[in-house]
């Protein structure tokens, strides 16, 4: 991975063979305790989902990522280290938590800009509707996988904070406001308002 400034990112990864990277609710909190520590200081998040087996972060990166660190051999911006280090740390406990050994996640962690798509000429979308779609599309994850019949029932996502039934704040919502159209008076109805398998394929 390699981040630039002054884009939005879709950043996902999975368990390996697609195993189960959360057990129980203190598995979440671990991790989302772990990516305050080593990612929210390095850009700002848009949206969030943890899935049993998967987890999606809409970030923006502006200059704190085009800084480079030095690790071992490589140059590294703060972020794509901040990741490596929340993975690894995540995974040890994890491991130790459940008494195993081994690899968690897939090796290659997914970081699609979504600012630079590329647009076939007789598409009408535009950058700003891909970062809506995918606003959306993350926080749809656990209704569409069947986890709850509705989206305000699921905890560990970003979508209770939007809502406002809960007072998180990970999520900078003004910029979700600037970059995915986010309004309190309309974010309800929008959330269920269906996206287009073609148009997710490009967030992969």
């Amino acid at each position: 991975m390699q981040f630039l400034t002054e884009r939005i990112y879709h950043v996902y990864n999975q368990g390996n063979n697609r195993q189960k990277i959360f057990s129980d609710d203190d598995d979440y909190f671990i991790f989302l305790n772990l990516y305050r520590r080593l990612i929210e200081k390095n850009c700002d998040t848009l949206a969030w989902c943890l899935m049993p087996n998967h987890f999606h972060f809409m970030i923006y990166t502006d200059a704190r990522c085009s800084v480079k660190l030095k690790q071992g051999g490589l140059q590294l911006d703060p972020l794509t280290n901040g990741i490596r280090k929340l993975l690894s740390s995540y995974a040890r406990i994890f491991n130790a938590r459940q008494d195993r050994s081994g690899s968690l996640f897939r090796q290659k962690t997914k970081a699609k800009s979504l600012s630079e798509i590329k647009i076939a000429p007789e598409n009408v979308y535009c950058a700003k509707d891909y970062f809506i779609n995918c606003f959306h599309y993350i926080h749809q994850n656990p209704l569409k996988a069947g986890l709850v019949n509705r989206l305000e029932n699921w905890r560990f996502s970003s979508f209770q904070d939007y809502a406002a039934l809960r007072n998180g704040n990970l999520c900078n919502k003004e910029l979700a406001a600037l970059y995915c159209e986010y309004n309190p008076e309309n974010f309800l109805h929008k959330s269920y308002s269906l996206v287009e398998k073609s148009i997710i394929d490009l967030f992969k």
